[in-house]
């Protein structure tokens, strides 16, 4: 395994650096800022204050290879997903609420964690895929540097709504691989009504050109599986409430026509969403092809392969 190719913790973890990022990222729990709410909650002591309702111990939901991501993640083994209970946004519509809202999941040690990651790596996935990680960095962390030394090589993919603190991304620089983002909006006061946060739009766009800084666009190898770089979602909503015109603007204008680019096209009212007459449909077919036809004018070239057909006709 060449420098180029290894995973960018093992080089990290080389140089003695790994062990330091668990041990600064576990002091920041003791005032939070982890995420980009910032609770400022003493997460040692108490989940009380939290958004998270996380303490020192991640909760995981499950964990196992997962072949519905894109298919450079997915691959022809699967993804090594772990989900993580609970989530540090509060999305009315989530189609997976009984683990973000409700928490379905299990605590686990650090020494548990690591397992699961090796265990993955046992059957054969092609990577290790953290699903909602934003509130526990430092508990991956504190994992990783004993799952490294146990033999896990399989590239980290942080896969995020991109509500993600700066203080948060510094400490992943060196250590994800691959990042995979969320772009859900580019309004803060939708994203304040339909996902409880504040200021999203610019907290997630400065997340995002920070995760392109640190991985540059999506490098894939011989088998078109993704080694290292940037992988953006989109998920469009009924009525323009992605806002997906000018989130496709700032991605084409501020990271990079080369960004490998999910438009997803899966929205259905779940959990609360028919309660709210604008989320209360799945979005049209026309605008859906609006979506795909603003990517295609703005010049993406890598567009997720399994966009419908119809879409591009």
């Amino acid at each position: 395994m060449s420098d180029h190719t290894a995973p960018r913790y093992l080089l990290l973890h080389a140089a003695g650096g790994l062990v330091e990022r668990a041990h600064a990222a576990a002091a920041h729990l003791s005032h939070c800022d982890l995420c980009a709410r910032y609770c400022r909650v003493d997460r040692q002591a108490s989940v009380a204050g939290a958004a998270c309702r996380t303490s020192v111990r991640a909760e995981v939901a499950s964990a196992g290879p997962h072949f519905g991501e894109e298919d450079p993640i997915s691959g022809s083994r699967g993804s090594g997903t772990i989900f993580f209970a609970w989530c540090n946004m509060r999305c009315i519509y989530c189609q997976n609420w009984e683990i973000s809202w409700q928490g379905d999941g299990r605590e686990v040690s650090a020494d548990e964690l690591a397992d699961l990651m090796l265990s993955l790596q046992r059957q054969g996935c092609h990577n290790i895929n953290m699903v909602s990680p934003s509130h526990v960095v430092a508990q991956v962390l504190q994992a990783l540097p004993i799952a490294a030394d146990r033999g896990l090589r399989l590239p980290l993919v942080y896969n995020s709504s991109g509500f993600d603190s700066p203080e948060a991304l510094a400490l992943l620089d060196g250590v994800i691989d691959i990042y995979m983002p969320d772009v859900k909006y580019a309004d803060p006061d939708i994203a304040r009504k339909h996902s409880k946060v504040h200021d999203y739009a610019r907290v997630n766009r400065a997340a995002v050109k920070e995760m392109h800084r640190q991985v540059g666009d999506l490098v894939l190898d011989d088998h078109g599986v993704a080694v290292r770089g940037l992988l953006v979602r989109h998920l469009v909503l009924p009525n323009g409430l992605a806002g997906t015109a000018e989130t496709l603007k700032f991605l084409a204008e501020d990271i990079s026509l080369n960004t490998y680019l999910n438009i997803m096209d899966q929205y259905r009212p779940c959990y609360r969403a028919a309660a709210h007459a604008e989320l209360a449909r799945r979005p049209t077919a026309g605008e859906l092809s609006e979506a795909f036809e603003t990517a295609r004018r703005l010049g993406f070239g890598r567009l997720d392969s399994r966009a419908p057909s119809r879409l591009f006709a």
